[in-house]
């Protein structure tokens, strides 16, 4: 194609992270640094990640590597397909929002990402769910940064340098509620249709009633282009949740700062997510922005997919 496409102008240049490795329980094992670039030239887009593993415990074997990664993208706001050598698959752009699916031999894992860009286009929330078979085997997600245009200025080195540094220190928090104060996740969250068409705006909230230091009763309102309303009860058991209804139920994986629950709400409609707390830190607190993804499906049909940034709200 003459052009990149919509999704790829969105993340051009150069990013930076530091995106943390959990095993299949939730537990943290370490970091890795990682440089992405995607670069569209004569019509062909590749795609390159540098870095490297530092810790990993029993997994560090199987994600550290002797060169970097690089492969070939068919550029699509449908499907991006990757062509290899070193990942194989495909991803499905919802706005700012990618759904990939895709097999890295080097990792010998398959993975689903979830790559969010957030509005001030300058961030993306990130995270790859990593598989054997049926079976997750791990998890690494993270916050990346774009770097600037011109990375001889100082003043972006060093902006740079403190963003690492505090994904360095905050990667590894566990997903956290707040537990003694009423209040609510408010936002205007994007839905797009199955057919990666923009549907409109959604307004999202979910308000949290804390019943005890675990237990939350979790309100979740969506009104605009999509309505609907239901109240949960969320149970936490270490990085594992659970919904109890009286209006959904399911359960939830936590990896760091994200939640990824799997709920059913009664009827035929279920809810897979993504629960992103940004700015969650070390200490007795949950953070104040959270973004979220919820792939909405009726049956076993995706129907919509919906995403946006929440901010808290004390009642």
């Amino acid at each position: 194609m003459a052009e990149p496409s919509t999704w790829q102008r969105r993340i051009a240049g150069e990013w930076h992270g530091r995106p943390s490795l959990f095993d299949a329980a939730g537990t943290w094992l370490g970091f890795e640094d990682i440089r992405r670039s995607s670069v569209f030239e004569d019509g062909v887009t590749t795609y390159y990640m540098d870095g490297g593993l530092e810790g990993g415990g029993p997994m560090a074997g199987r994600f550290r590597l002797g060169a970097p990664f690089a492969f070939g993208v068919v550029d699509s706001d449908r499907d991006r397909l990757y062509t290899g050598p070193d990942f194989h698959g495909s991803g499905q752009p919802y706005g700012g929002f990618v759904d990939a699916r895709y097999y890295g031999p080097g990792w010998q894992v398959s993975l689903n990402t979830w790559n969010h860009v957030l509005p001030d286009g300058e961030t993306q929330v990130y995270s790859s769910v990593l598989y054997q078979g049926w079976a997750v085997v791990g998890c690494f997600n993270g916050v990346y940064r774009r770097a600037a245009a011109h990375d001889d200025d100082p003043a972006a080195r060093a902006a740079i340098k403190a963003f690492l540094a505090d994904e360095t220190r905050d990667g590894p928090t566990p997903f956290v509620l707040p537990t003694k104060r009423r209040g609510a996740y408010r936002g205007t969250c994007e839905l797009w249709g199955a057919d990666q068409r923009l549907v409109g705006d959604v307004a999202v909230a979910i308000e949290l009633e804390p019943l005890d230091l675990l237990r939350t009763r979790l309100r979740t309102t969506w009104s605009g282009e999509l309505d609907r309303a239901f109240v949960t009860e969320w149970r936490r058991d270490g990085f594992r949740s659970f919904y109890e209804g009286p209006d959904a139920w399911g359960n939830a994986q936590a990896y760091g700062r994200a939640n990824y629950p799997l709920l059913h709400l009664g009827d035929a409609w279920t809810v897979r997510g993504r629960e992103f707390m940004v700015d969650a830190s070390p200490g007795m607190r949950a953070g104040t922005t959270l973004t979220v993804v919820y792939e909405l499906s009726r049956g076993n049909v995706l129907t919509g997919v919906l995403h946006g940034v929440l901010l808290w709200e004390q009642a």
